[in-house]
């Protein structure tokens, strides 16, 4: 993007935020603040039934029948998946998008509380460590805003929620993409809850999943160990061979592992053992090629085990392309808008939070916004495989106590208090008052569009599925021999 064109944009970018469009955005704001409460309340019921990926049944119906009851089309089971949906209100260019998200985390079962513990009455192990039940209430709300600007003739055009599904490690944008959900967008936006107030043109990882399962033959451990072969060593030979893999791997790299399966006593040789990977790195390609030398890693082990490997590939995201123009555009109204301020009782639960916490980072952090411009976020989302075919850009709001890790007990902990909710309402406000901006400015809407051609330059999106590959609808499901 040249000097001229960003300088051009900036200046447009402050017209935007002249007297005149801030009072029309007070009218987004105003329909935000009368929902709060009912959206408060969505947002800790999706807390509560902490649903997996592909199976956020209660949870999708949930947002989709408020969307439908604020005048939305809902289109349900999207790109073959159940709990996948869009709703649409409007009609005619320009179409913006705007991403939620409602999959929780297993192992992560926790009460409000700023002390480790497990919700009480509750047989489900999994939790909102990500804050994805904020995610997708805070989109449908700043979508919800949009949509009465449209009904009064101040927006023209189409807004578009998308429900999406099993982004922990589920791909589902990635089938939603393929599926040519967004072919008619001009611009998607997206946020992320976190434990600081940032926006920029940033990347992330792109990753590939998959589970290595072996079958084996089993047998009494003591008595007739000859005769047995033991799937729990091959998983062990697998585990090992990965570890030296990774001296051998270009810089960036990530390669993760749990063991799902590995038998059920000791005096029985597993028949049956399971362990699942991610790999990641900042450039798909390299994910691709390293992909293909984990598998020999698992060939090792069941060659050296003389036991049956079965590959069940996952699927695989790519890296976010970013885009500078809508960056920019969203963190002026991210510093603008952000006012967020605890109460003492706030403060206080914040406090025993921190407490908890290797990483202390002043509390008065809630106030700042950072610029995370030209960096690689250590994390990957399939919002990268949007982002290849569509501008696109998000920002992360603090609804965590600052220093919390992402998917830990702390940021189920505090997913569930006002801490939360004010994170999340700034949200809403900050995709509200970009989405605005979007419809208010067919330029910085055509030079973002721009800016992709230009970074795409002239290759293709490719995606990190296999072909034919269908969505891992039970991925979250019990391993079974």
């Amino acid at each position: 993007m040249s000097i001229k064109i960003r300088t051009l944009l900036s200046l447009l970018t402050i017209v935007l935020f002249s007297g005149q469009t801030m009072a029309q955005k007070e009218k987004l704001f105003e329909t935000i603040q009368q929902r709060a409460d009912g959206a408060w309340e969505r947002a800790k019921q999706i807390w509560t039934w902490a649903e997996p990926g592909y199976q956020e049944t209660k949870s999708s119906q949930l947002l989709a029948e408020d969307l439908a009851a604020a005048g939305f089309k809902i289109k349900r089971g999207v790109a073959n998946i159940p709990t996948a949906f869009t709703a649409t209100y409007g009609e005619g260019k320009p179409v913006i998008g705007i991403l939620g998200e409602f999959d929780a985390l297993p192992g992560l079962n926790q009460q409000a509380l700023p002390v480790r513990g497990k919700l009480q009455d509750s047989d489900n192990n999994y939790g909102h460590g990500c804050g994805h039940h904020l995610f997708g209430v805070a989109s449908a709300e700043a979508c919800v805003a949009i949509a009465k600007q449209v009904a009064a003739g101040t927006i023209k055009g189409t807004v578009r929620f998308y429900g999406c599904p099993a982004e922990e490690g589920g791909s589902a944008k990635v089938f939603m993409v393929q599926a040519g959900l967004f072919k008619d967008c001009d611009t998607v936006l997206h946020w992320h809850p976190s434990s600081t107030n940032s926006a920029g043109d940033r990347s992330t990882l792109a990753r590939n999943a998959v589970k290595f399962r072996f079958h084996g033959k089993a047998a009494h451990a003591a008595g007739a160990p000859e005769q047995g072969r033991s799937a729990l060593d091959a998983v062990e030979l697998t585990n090992f061979a990965a570890q030296l893999l990774r001296e051998h791997t270009p810089d960036g790299t990530r390669i993760h592992h749990v063991i799902t399966a590995g038998g059920g006593a000791p005096n029985v040789v597993p028949d049956f053992a399971e362990v699942y990977y991610y790999i990641r790195h900042p450039k798909s390609k390299i994910v691709r090629d390293l992909y293909a030398r984990l598998i020999k890693c698992a060939q090792a082990g069941a060659l050296a085990t003389e036991t049956k490997l079965e590959i069940d590939f996952q699927g695989g995201i790519v890296e976010i392309l970013p885009n500078n123009i809508l960056a920019d555009l969203t963190l002026k109204n991210l510093r603008n808008l952000n006012t967020l301020n605890w109460n003492n009782e706030e403060t206080q639960f914040a406090v025993r939070i921190q407490n908890t916490l290797d990483n202390q980072i002043p509390l008065t952090s809630i106030r700042e916004v950072v610029d995370v411009s030209g960096t690689i976020g250590m994390g990957s989302t399939d919002v990268g495989d949007v982002s290849w075919v569509v501008p696109t850009t998000g920002f992360n709001t603090a609804c965590f106590v600052p220093g919390t890790p992402g998917h830990s007990w702390q940021a189920v902990a505090c997913g569930a208090t006002t801490v939360a909710r004010k994170g999340m309402h700034l949200a809403s406000n900050v995709l509200a008052a970009t989405a605005y901006d979007l419809f208010s400015s067919p330029e910085i809407m055509r030079a973002a569009q721009a800016e992709l051609r230009q970074r795409l330059g002239g290759q293709p999106y490719q995606t990190l599925m296999v072909p034919g590959q269908k969505p891992p609808l039970h991925y979250r499901n019990p391993p079974q021999p």
